[in-house]
């Protein structure tokens, strides 16, 4: 199934506006044109490969604001659209939000896949008390060098 053309430009031009918002720390706005992008999408919300990453951007700029629970809705949310079970950065911002709220075992779970479909990169530019957090419940590597 495929979007109409001008819904698919319109939702493209979205988010695009929210990404150069996003980009200058202005995560509040970029929130509103990634929400305006995924209002465009007809139901059900996760047939669409675009509800995969809107859902996803609406997740990560709540997160970057401090809002960890809308994050977690949102992010949740998206674990039920196309190509998103898998997709390390996905499990990476879901992780974060539970560990923030406090679901330890949640966050966990979501931590270690991220590592495991990514590796230790993808931590490089996050936080370390996740990557901390996510050794104290894995073992280590055979070498032991994380």
């Amino acid at each position: 199934m495929q979007l109409p053309d001008e819904v698919h430009r319109t939702i493209e031009e979205l988010s695009i506006e929210g990404n150069t918002l996003a980009d200058n720390g202005q995560f509040r706005e970029a929130t509103e044109k990634f929400i305006a992008a995924l209002d465009l999408l007809p139901e059900p919300l996760e047939q669409w490969e675009a509800s995969t990453w809107l859902l996803t951007a609406i997740g990560d700029m709540c997160f970057m604001q401090g809002n960890y629970d809308y994050a977690k809705n949102a992010l949740s949310d998206a674990m039920h659209c196309p190509k998103a079970i898998g997709n390390p950065f996905i499990h990476l911002r879901l992780g974060q939000s539970q560990f923030e709220l406090g679901n330890r075992e949640r966050a966990a779970d979501e931590l270690a896949r991220a590592y495991m479909g990514a590796g230790i990169e993808i931590f490089d530019t996050e936080d370390p008390k996740y990557f901390e957090f996510l050794k104290t419940v894995l073992k280590p590597p055979a070498d032991g060098n994380w």
